[in-house]
């Protein structure tokens, strides 16, 4: 038993099990006009990888057996998959929720511009990616050019309707190996400066914590933290982040079809447990329901101090860890 199957059980007597999946993640591939430091799948322009029409078929067809779940898209940048906008029509029209990914740089380039409009004529929620209101910060992690490009399509997104009449929530990630502060702290401070310099308006903004792999994990090898962070991330480990993992109530499918507890699961090439479908061909909802969550020590990340997920902070109150020994 590794180090954090231990915590859990240490809180809970037992292992983690998925409940009703009311989300379905999906990957559309790996491709996407920037290079994040931060990225843990290290997507970028030279990726290649991206869903197949096969695949995407599949989606389309199961997302026919049920009504009402909420269809989160993400990449690389998923405004690059051909088939996106055919993709959101199909899941509105099937009754779903969808909610779209966007690292917002992407939505100023001259061919992706009119997905702004399309978004709003379909009332699709965006996820944007702006790890800081500060040019200097967003620079170090995303690189030359991407903090006036995401400011200009926050703009663009605040005129079509979007942190106001239609859901536009922010995410923050850490720009070093350290855990984020509070979130009803730091979405303060971004309402503050964001409306006062630039007049943009937001729902929420999402903190979430950088998982040691991929290009992070890489940077932190390079300069001697890899194992100081990991320890920072075990000795904050809370309980009271368990109920609300999102692997407990969704399931993601990557961009090869293959089936994973989570998209960090999917960058770790880590499968789901024992006879749980491991393929959207073997796609079934009874047995990804009640499956036993597949789990490694990078699931620290999503526990420490005030927790992580694709929805933000998980704990709102004062953290409480548990020492460790690992």
């Amino acid at each position: 038993m590794h180090a954090f199957d231990s915590a859990v059980y240490k809180s809970t007597g037992e292992a983690l099990f998925a409940g009703e999946i009311s989300t379905i993640q999906l990957n559309l591939g790996l491709k996407c006009n920037m290079s994040c430091r931060h990225c843990h799948l290290e997507a970028g322009p030279h990726r290649a990888e991206m869903m197949e029409d096969e695949t995407v078929d599949a989606v389309l067809a199961l997302s026919s057996e049920r009504e009402g779940i909420l269809f989160d898209i993400t990449g690389g940048a998923p405004e690059l998959h051909p088939r996106l906008m055919e993709i959101i029509k199909a899941l509105k029209d099937r009754g779903h929720r969808v909610q779209v990914r966007t690292n917002l740089t992407i939505l100023t380039n001259t061919e992706h511009l009119h997905l702004i409009d399309f978004y709003k004529a379909n009332e699709v929620n965006l996820v944007a990616s702006l790890p800081c209101y500060l040019e200097t910060n967003i620079t170090a992690q995303r690189g030359e050019g991407a903090y006036d490009a995401s400011i200009k399509a926050l703009n663009l997104l605040n005129e079509a309707g979007y942190g106001e009449k239609l859901p536009l929530n922010l995410v923050f990630n850490p720009g070093g190996p350290f855990l984020p502060p509070a979130q009803s702290d730091l979405e303060n401070a971004y309402r503050k400066e964001l409306f006062e310099r630039f007049g943009i308006n937001f729902t929420s903004l999402l903190t979430i914590t950088n998982m040691p792999i991929g290009r992070f994990m890489e940077e932190l090898d390079a300069v001697g933290e890899a194992e100081s962070y990991k320890k920072l991330l075990s000795d904050s480990f809370n309980p009271r982040t368990l109920d609300g993992l999102m692997c407990r109530r969704q399931i993601c499918i990557n961009w090869d079809g293959t089936i994973r507890d989570c998209d960090f699961n999917h960058a770790l090439s880590i499968p789901t447990a024992g006879m749980a479908p491991k393929n959207i061909r073997e796609f079934d909802w009874s047995a990804l329901e009640g499956r036993k969550i597949a789990t490694g020590n990078h699931c620290f990340g999503c526990t420490a101090g005030s927790g992580s997920s694709c929805a933000g902070a998980l704990d709102s109150g004062e953290a409480e860890s548990i020492p460790l020994a690992i």
